[in-house]
């Protein structure tokens, strides 16, 4: 049972969260590498807690999809009230440690769980509606990045343009993910004008797109791909770049920034 939950957390979607703390920390004038790396722990902790609520709330609609037919709690019965007990220690053990940490970080983790409940839960169930593309991928994306930027010393220690950037590519990830090819082409039109925009402002810099932006654009290729051919390989594909591959180069360039800012 325990390995049916922690599988359930999706560690290695822990991608994400290393994501966006890399591209906040390229905007860092100073770090406490202690608390930026409790931060991203915290983070990562609590969505584990969150993806598990989330194939708890699915596992009927995930029996129906091949691709997600191998989910834990699809393959090893659970009782749902465990997995309930399970979520909610991690859930109330992540808000506690980050109000400890930073009040104001603890508020944005409160609006990733509040985020996600009105998401995944009814009555309200936003992933069920025309919403979606809207309040998924792209707020948490959002989210993520403020948390970083809070721990750093405050929200706009990222500019504006580039949390609208990460809006958009959160977005358009998802509208991949869920083959509206039409629309994740308007979506990524759209990100390319604002990234145009936000290099001449000086917003972004070459270093800052090469090392954050292009190595998760080359892992989406795949992604959109899918929507036209051989769409389980390519997710595969996806998936293993960005989780696996890209979250060992970032976790990487994290601590070498951490050591370069602290030393």
């Amino acid at each position: 049972m325990l390995k049916t939950l922690l599988r359930s957390t999706r560690i290695s979607w822990g991608a994400k969260n290393v994501h966006m703390y890399l591209l906040a920390l390229t905007y860092a004038s100073s770090v406490d590498p202690l608390g930026f790396l409790m931060g991203l722990f915290l983070v990562t902790l609590l969505w584990g807690g969150l993806y598990s609520l989330n194939d708890l709330t699915d596992i009927e609609v995930d029996r129906k999809d091949r691709m997600k037919s191998s989910r834990p709690f699809i393959e090893n019965h659970v009782e749902p009230w465990r997995v309930l007990v399970f979520i909610g220690a991690i859930i109330i053990t992540s808000l506690l440690a980050s109000y400890i940490l930073n009040p104001i970080f603890s508020i944005i983790m409160l609006l990733m769980v509040l985020n996600q409940f009105i998401y995944t839960l009814p009555p309200l169930r936003l992933k069920d509606t025309m919403l979606a593309p809207l309040a998924s991928t792209a707020t948490n994306t959002v989210l993520r990045l403020a948390s970083a930027s809070v721990l750093l010393g405050g929200l706009l220690v990222v500019p504006p343009p580039v949390y609208l950037l990460m809006y958009l590519a959160g977005m358009g990830t998802y509208l991949m993910y869920k083959e509206r090819g039409l629309m994740t082409t308007a979506v990524s039109i759209i990100f390319c004008i604002i990234l145009g925009y936000a290099y001449l402002e000086g917003y972004i810099s070459i270093l800052q797109i090469l090392i954050v932006i292009l190595p998760s654009f080359i892992a989406t290729v795949p992604l959109y791909l899918s929507n036209f051919t051989e769409r389980e390989r390519m997710v595969e594909i996806a998936d293993f770049i960005y989780h696996r591959v890209l979250m060992i180069f970032y976790l990487g360039c994290i601590i070498i920034l951490l050591y370069m800012k602290g030393a």
